[in-house]
């Protein structure tokens, strides 16, 4: 059966969203979805695309890119929500689509920069290493998140920012927790050597 793409708007206002924590409502919502009703998916929308869009803002860190990724998850999720067979809760399984799209966005941007010269290259890492404070001096947190190497911003933006379990990170990212442990580390130590500065 061809599915056509549900409307990915949060102004659709034919079934509201689940109550937060409301799992019967969520899993009759998924059903129906997964049989292709627009209003429902609409619904599931609604209830976690602004989570989904904060994560993206901070593992991006451009609102823009963060939007296009968004957009790209829930399209995602519509195409393989037949398929999903919840062996993880609905958020963890959007957040793992969320965190790919991220991450295939970042590799073809690598792709497209393959072609600079090597002196663009190190003028691009020199802005990178420069020092992240404001003219006033105060810390810009956000900037200074941005500039963590992508899969240590991904891990510590999971389990500092929105409260992930190592395992859960894990499962949403195809790392070993052991590593998600590790980066996380590295993220605090680099972030807590620039709040010295």
């Amino acid at each position: 059966m061809s599915r056509r793409p549900a409307t990915l708007s949060p102004e659709t206002p034919d079934v509201p969203p689940p109550e937060r924590g409301d799992d019967g409502a969520e899993r009759a919502l998924v059903a129906a979805a997964q049989q292709g009703d627009d209003a429902a998916f609409g619904a599931l929308y609604r209830s976690h695309a602004p989570r989904i869009f904060a994560l993206l803002i901070r593992l991006a860190g451009d609102e823009a890119l963060a939007s296009d990724l968004l957009q790209e998850t829930f399209l995602q999720a519509w195409r393989g929500l037949p398929h999903w067979r919840a062996e993880s809760a609905l958020g963890t399984w959007l957040h793992r689509i969320a965190v790919n799209a991220h991450l295939g966005a970042l590799r073809a941007r690598r792709r497209r920069e393959a072609h600079e010269t090597v002196e663009a290259e190190m003028e691009k890492l020199a802005g990178i290493a420069a020092p992240l404070r404001d003219p006033a001096g105060a810390i810009d947190i956000e900037r200074a998140i941005t500039a963590l190497p992508p899969r240590m911003r991904t891990a510590f933006v999971l389990r500092d920012v929105e409260g992930y379990s190592y395992d859960e990170i894990a499962l949403v990212t195809d790392t070993a927790p052991g590593t998600i442990r590790a980066q996380v580390s590295r993220a605090r130590f680099l972030l807590g050597r620039e709040l010295e500065r």
